[in-house]
């Protein structure tokens, strides 16, 4: 049956949906997206400014039920559930932490319950790639395949390196795609090495900053201060490079050390000519990984690590100027990069024309 509005096309819902990088990837895609739930209040703006008419509920997972995700849904629309949870207790960055009892845990078993509830056509998770390596994961698959999806069963294939989509960014996440209505996997990259976005294609001709300023024409284009040490240590540093080719008075005493010595790629300097780090949340700090301009003097600024995470460059994070900058390096770091939401959405949109809807 076809709704007089809009026939079978999806609406979706966005789980743990933070400043809305993955909303704002479906919606490019022509993907609908009628509703975002996070705790974090902080994103309420990102979200909602950016995404209208999707809107933003400050509500946990684990609190939502299902009549209020199928709330969003009208009858005879296919019904798509998104979402990608908090990362930190899989990922790459805390390991040797003990994190058994971290209550994130519990996060994807939420959306796994809600898949059994509200029963979506179509379901799509983002994570880090380690999380394949856990119980909480297999789990998941476990529900998916007892409700009747179809996945791809193998393990690599659910791994995406974004720079194959586009994405300026040295940055492999795991995408899980699901359908009941029959198999499905991503689109095809669309880019090869040799053609891969690179810093320089992403941010060249952003205007100049000094590190600690904030540009007249976007209160999102600044860039965190520097100490005269840290001023005079990037001064020293190339791009691609390490702090090993400082002059020994500039090196951290903790790098001096054997067990620091293989922190190679913090205080470093990014290349114009090759795809970002990782975009992570400490990003807007020099020493917190390769996150130095690769020529000026400073770190990342806000706008810089948002497009680098494929964010449209007018994507407006706070109400004002009068905002935290840790609070908003944080939403970026953990987005989605948009590019890849809308990759999803259009790896679903042609699912469902395949299948008449």
């Amino acid at each position: 049956m076809k709704s007089k509005k809009g026939g079978r096309k999806p609406i979706a819902v966005d789980l743990y949906c933070g400043a809305g990088g993955l909303t704002r990837g479906l919606l490019d895609a022509g993907v609908e997206v009628r509703a975002g739930y996070d705790i974090d209040e902080h994103c309420r703006h990102a979200y909602e400014h950016n995404n209208s008419p999707a809107v933003f509920h400050a509500k946990s997972v684990a609190d939502l039920k299902a009549e209020d995700v199928e709330a969003h849904y009208e009858e005879g629309r296919t019904r798509v559930l998104v979402g990608c949870a908090p990362c930190v207790t899989f990922s790459t960055y805390t390991q040797g932490q003990n994190r058994s009892k971290d209550p994130k845990w519990s996060l994807l078993r939420q959306f796994a319950r809600l898949v059994k509830e509200v029963k979506p056509e179509i379901v799509s998770m983002e994570n880090v790639p380690g999380l394949q390596k856990t119980a909480v994961f297999r789990d998941f698959l476990k529900v998916l395949r007892e409700e009747g999806f179809h996945f791809n069963d193998d393990a690599e294939k659910r791994l995406v390196y974004c720079p194959d989509y586009g994405i300026p960014q040295h940055r492999t996440r795991l995408v899980l795609i699901a359908s009941r209505l029959g198999p499905i996997d991503l689109i095809e990259p669309t880019h090869t090495s040799v053609k891969y976005r690179c810093v320089k294609d992403a941010l060249k001709g952003l205007p100049s900053l000094e590190a600690g300023e904030v540009s007249p024409k976007d209160s999102m284009h600044r860039a965190s201060g520097l100490s005269n040490l840290n001023l005079r240590r990037i001064r020293q540093s190339k791009p691609g490079g390490s702090w090993r080719l400082w002059p020994a008075n500039l090196v951290a005493k903790c790098h001096k050390k054997k067990k620091g010595m293989t922190y190679g790629s913090v205080y470093g300097r990014m290349s114009w000519d090759k795809p970002s780090p990782t975009i992570t949340t400490q990003f807007h700090g020099f020493g917190n990984g390769r996150f130095g301009h690769p020529e000026q003097d400073r770190a990342l600024s806000l706008r810089e690590g948002a497009i680098l995470q494929s964010f449209p460059n007018t994507y407006a994070f706070a109400k004002d100027a009068n905002y935290s900058l840790q609070a908003v390096a944080r939403m970026i770091g953990n987005a989605v990069p948009v590019e890849l939401g809308a990759v999803i959405g259009r790896s679903i949109k042609l699912h469902l024309a395949k299948h008449g809807r």
